[in-house]
């Protein structure tokens, strides 16, 4: 009995070995694949760590880029502004020195257009001025200088200098150009009277190219006023009877028949 007792303890003894390296074995197995898992990870770090210090060095490489740059523009705007400054100086100069001559020669200016522009018309206010005669006046200045006065903004003295022409000078050239800037100078204050003297242009003067241009501006007049029908009427004319004109093309376009 006590020999079956110690072969019973032997065997357990055996078998008990036997489950403690089978153990150990799983552990040394399990412990290798941990350590293989682990290399991996620390490779995949080292990748992920190296793709981030490349791109915080591109990184720092634009900003140094950038830096420089910037320092450039900076220069650039100082070189310019400073340039600036010098130029506005020299300007400040050149317009100190000749503003006053700008003045004595506008002052002159106006002093011959009072003293000579419009001989014998007496200027606005200046009742007492006399009459110079017709002989001593030459049509192509009076028209020019009335000219000047209209495009200067004076239309009444402009106005007496080409109603003097006018009357004066009724045979001229100049005389169909005077009757028109009449109605011009009308248009801005007084489109009745403006119509008036364009209607002259139109009846005295059919013939010069003054004509389709008044005819064309008596159209415009009338749509001014809302009188439509008034203004295709006069538009109508002007193609009629001067087809070829630049205002025959213009009252086309009003009509809304632009190749007609």
């Amino acid at each position: 009995m006590t020999r079956f007792g110690s072969l019973v303890a032997l065997a357990a003894v055996s078998l008990g070995a036997c489950a403690l390296k089978g153990d150990v074995r799983r552990v040394e197995q399990e412990v290798q694949a941990l350590k293989q898992e682990t290399a991996r990870a620390d490779s995949v770090r080292a990748v992920v760590l190296d793709q981030v210090l490349a791109f915080q060095q591109r990184l720092l490489d634009s900003l140094v880029v950038l830096q420089r740059r910037l320092a450039r523009f900076q220069g650039d705007v100082r070189s310019d502004m400073t340039e600036v400054q010098r130029q506005l100086v020299q300007i400040q100069e050149l317009t100190g020195q000749s503003q006053q001559r700008i003045s004595e020669m506008r002052a002159q200016l106006d002093a011959r257009l009072r003293q000579s522009v419009i001989p014998g018309i007496p200027a606005p206010g200046d009742t007492a001025a006399a009459v110079a005669p017709a002989g001593g006046i030459d049509p192509e200045e009076l028209f020019q200088v009335s000219l000047q006065q209209l495009r200067r903004g004076s239309p009444l003295t402009a106005r007496q200098g080409f109603r003097k022409l006018l009357t004066d000078f009724p045979d001229h050239p100049r005389a169909v150009d005077a009757q028109f800037f009449v109605g011009d100078s009308w248009e801005d204050s007084d489109p009745d009277s403006a119509a008036a003297a364009y209607e002259r242009v139109v009846r005295d003067y059919r013939d010069s190219p003054r004509a389709p241009t008044a005819l064309y501006r008596l159209g415009l007049i009338a749509e001014r006023r809302g009188d439509r029908r008034a203004a295709e009427v006069y538009y109508s004319r002007v193609i009629a009877a001067y087809p070829r004109s630049e205002e025959a093309q213009l009252a086309r376009t009003k009509l809304g028949n632009p190749d007609r």
